[in-house]
């Protein structure tokens, strides 16, 4: 760590040493971007910077958790000080902490997609609007876009209005945010209250923010609120790698950064270490088509390497079978593994044939957006009811686990607390509590409630009061909650919902994931890093987990296939590239929009591209199906933009021979 000279290249070093204020870095693909952000930091603390002074912001927690890993590594002591997250968490933790200002208690609860839909169902239903009157996923998205000040109100969203309006009241009622919250309640907190802005100035006095390209305008504006009047602030992007404009981010930021900070110093990272000299030909070339972008020119000093390999297939099986065979013989011929390959397309819904190609050829695989682990139904069963024993007015948990095991609260009974809760304007948990008492209180005070369904009330709220004193604010968290499974026979409700399954396999998985959620509290709460850990803490955590958090050893061993927007950030030996079709990239409806569409499509091409490390494959169908039926299709135009001295067509195999059969049989039992 003393020498840096020695670990970094020029550019890489004078990245990590500027501190003469505000610095862009233009990292291009490959460059060492991680390596530089990481060496950063360490720079700062070895300068005598106070841990808590300085800010890493990321994308995923994936990420954070490998930057904080890669720090640990040049930074041989404790980092419990130093903040390192995505946006969304620091707007959980800055929300939490300023809570009050907006009108919210700091037991807020945060609602991840399915708690939203399920919220926009209600407020749907409480407005009279059922069934197709109401489409869940388009209101969703309008939400998201108005929240976001990406549209406006007009003719074709109005009727919505009164929906998004009726939502945002009972995300306040019930103490509840959204994910979208997290970043706009954060700024609109920190312009409006210039106390709270200049507390966080003070105590972030170095920011740094990972993938400046992928930020939003919101996301941009939380990072210059964020920043003090020292300007002790870097951000490293790629402009070429600008591939989410879809869900608001904008490359164009980076002029942004240069108008609000300027006189900042513009470093470009442009050596690439990854892929061959062959690869970095054709991924400039496609590149350089694009007029809105910095000028950048990656080189390496690895080899050329071999030619990108082209393959025009009759349709998708034959397509499948080509890669199929491509990863038996790389396998064979070059020693590689499984999880030396990755699979590219444009969209998830093309991966059938490969998928069953795979199964067919004895070829592990896995594809990359799969149901995440905090999406399973028994585990959000529980986490249902510690974000109710977290927060009481949470009526979205609520209504999930109040007959979740079966206690006899009906659908009448259920009407009668709703109807309470309205009258009384509170939440449904409020309300449950009152009923239960009403009878103990007075005997006629609510007859409809009746001396049983009181005592069944009751017995509920007695549940969520007896486990709010056992794990808020208290110790051993996943003990207390081993106690909550056990005290609720979650277990015998799994049997009584599963009584149609072959045998107690399907129960013991299911259960096994509720254990494995303990696993994963009782490691919350031994991580050294949390000095303070918390049932509010833990469930903002596993809230703003998302598919990028799954353990990597499920990737071993196993081919990956994934959409190239999954792939970005990723890189492989081997890479192929399917479906490089006309319609499918470029999709259809970027050649029919504006020219912005067309370059973020041929960026995500480069992105793909640059993804390979020593082999590219590059393959396309003369037929291919859709609706069901086989239609015709034609190369991508992206082809021609790749130089002719880059490719090569693809010459039939050699057939198999008896020892290279017996190889592959070897490998595929293994």
């Amino acid at each position: 760590m003393s020498d840096f000279s020695r670990i970094l290249n020029e550019k890489q070093l004078e990245a990590v040493t500027w501190m003469d204020g505000p610095v862009l870095i233009l990292a291009g693909a490959g460059s060492g971007k991680t390596r530089v952000i990481t060496y950063r930091i360490a720079h700062l603390l070895k300068k005598g910077i106070s841990q808590s002074e300085i800010l890493a912001v990321t994308f995923t927690n994936k990420a954070a958790r490998e930057m904080a890993q890669r720090i640990k590594a040049l930074v041989p002591k404790k980092l419990a000080r130093l903040t390192i997250s995505t946006f969304h968490s620091l707007g959980a933790k800055i929300l939490r902490e300023k809570a009050a200002i907006l009108g919210y208690r700091p037991n807020m609860s945060i609602y991840d997609a399915q708690d939203q839909a399920s919220l926009v169902k209600e407020t749907g239903r409480e407005l009279g609007l059922k069934g197709e009157a109401l489409d869940v996923a388009e209101a969703t998205r309008v939400i998201s876009l108005i929240k976001n000040g990406r549209t406006e109100w007009s003719g074709e969203n109005r009727h919505f209005r009164t929906l998004y309006e009726e939502y945002q009241k009972n995300l306040k009622l019930y103490n509840a945010v959204d994910f979208d919250d997290l970043i706009v309640l954060t700024v609109t907190l920190l312009k409006e209250s210039s106390e709270t802005r200049a507390e966080y100035n003070a105590r972030f006095r170095f920011v740094l923010v990972d993938e400046f390209q992928d930020t939003s305008s919101n996301q941009y504006d939380m990072m210059r609120l964020l920043v003090g009047n020292e300007n002790n602030v870097c951000v490293v992007g790629d402009d070429d790698q600008s591939i989410y404009s879809w869900r608001g981010a904008s490359f164009e930021n980076i002029l942004r950064f240069e108008k609000d900070f300027p006189g900042a110093r513009e470093i470009k990272l442009e050596q690439n270490y990854r892929s061959t000299g062959t690869i970095l030909k054709a991924a400039n070339a496609l590149i350089s088509r694009n007029s809105n972008r910095k000028p950048k020119q990656l080189w390496t000093g690895l080899p050329s390497g071999e030619l990108i390999e082209v393959f025009s297939a009759e349709n998708e099986l034959e397509e499948a079978e080509f890669i199929a065979s491509k990863i038996r013989t790389l396998m064979i011929r070059d020693s590689l593994h499984f999880q030396d390959f990755g699979v590219l397309l444009r969209a998830n819904h093309l991966t059938r044939a490969l998928e069953e190609t795979f199964r067919k050829e004895n070829i592990p695989y896995a594809v990359s957006g799969g149901m995440s682990f905090f999406e399973r139904q028994e585990v959000r069963d529980m986490l249902a009811y510690l974000k109710l024993i977290a927060n009481h007015d949470d009526d979205t948990s609520f209504l999930r686990i109040v007959n979740t095991p079966r206690r006899g609260i009906g659908r009448k009974l259920l009407e009668h607390i709703s109807l309470h809760a309205a009258e009384h304007h509170c939440s449904l948990f409020s309300a449950l509590s009152a009923l239960a008492a009403a009878p103990q209180k007075d005997p006629a005070a609510d007859e409809k409630t009746g001396a049983n369904a009181a005592e069944t009330l009751g017995e509920f709220a007695d549940l969520i009061g007896k486990f709010r004193t056992r794990l808020v604010g208290g110790k051993k968290l996943a003990q207390g909650v081993r106690e909550l499974v056990e005290g609720i026979d979650y277990w015998g409700h799994l049997l009584s919902e599963n009584r149609d399954a072959k045998d107690k396999d399907v129960v013991k998985w299911k259960f096994g994931n509720v254990e494995s959620l303990i696993g994963s509290l009782a490691d919350f709460e031994e991580d050294p890093e949390n000095e303070r850990p918390s049932l509010f803490d833990y469930l903002s955590r596993v809230t703003l987990a998302s598919r990028d958090d799954l353990d990597d050893k499920e990737e071993e061993g196993r081919v990956s296939v994934m959409t190239i927007h999954s792939a970005k950030g990723l890189e492989f030996p081997v890479v192929f590239i399917a479906a490089v079709e006309q319609d499918i990239i470029p999709h259809a409806r970027s050649v029919e929009e504006a020219e912005a569409s067309l370059e973020e499509e041929r960026r995500l091409f480069y992105v793909a591209l640059t993804r390979a490390e020593r082999r590219l494959y590059l393959s396309w169908c003369s037929s291919r199906r859709r609706m069901g039926k086989p239609s015709e299709s034609f190369p991508s135009p992206f082809l021609e933009e790749l130089p002719a001295d880059c490719l090569e067509m693809h010459a039939p195999e050699e057939d198999f021979t008896p020892d290279f059969a017996a190889a592959w049989k070897k490998i595929a039992k293994e």
